[in-house]
């Protein structure tokens, strides 16, 4: 199999690998079993297991070199930029942002399920738009709470 293909395959596999934890969050939030995936470290091994693969396939003398390319040592976009440019390097990405985003709509998640907050809108938008998925929890559990807390205060 040409790397091309691995990487490829990888993407796929693990795009298709978080797609049962979202619809269980989105579309069976409370049911029994949707709470015993969303406690499972499994998803996590699974797609660590697949990042740490194309990181190592990925890895190559100039990696560290593109990284740290600055004389502060620090990132660099065209350096960043030139690490990307490889598939087997965007695919690995990929599967690190897969990863970090599950973790991040499970944190959203529970903490709906906890303070009895509506998440599927904020869930969803973690699947591809993370930062905007937790930017919108916590913007529904402003005014969810601010809407508690002004009925509450109506009925004394």
């Amino acid at each position: 199999m040409s790397t091309s293909q691995i990487a490829s395959s990888v993407f796929a596999v693990g795009t298709t690998a978080v797609l049962p934890f979202y619809t269980l969050m989105v579309v069976a939030p409370k049911a029994e079993i949707t709470k015993k995936c969303m406690e499972s470290s499994i998803p996590y091994v699974v797609l660590g297991v697949l990042y740490a693969y194309l990181l190592y396939l990925s890895w190559t003398p100039e990696t560290l070199k593109y990284m740290f390319s600055s004389k502060y040592l620090l990132p660099e976009l065209s350096g960043i930029a030139k690490m990307f440019s490889s598939e087997m390097t965007l695919a690995s990405a990929w599967i690190h942002l897969l990863v970090i985003d599950l973790f991040a709509a499970r944190q959203v998640f529970n903490d709906g399920l906890e303070n009895k907050i509506e998440t599927r809108h904020s869930v969803s938008l973690c699947l591809l738009f993370c930062p905007v998925g937790i930017v919108s929890h916590v913007v529904t559990k402003a005014l969810t709470n601010s809407s508690t807390s002004s009925t509450n205060n109506q009925c004394k």
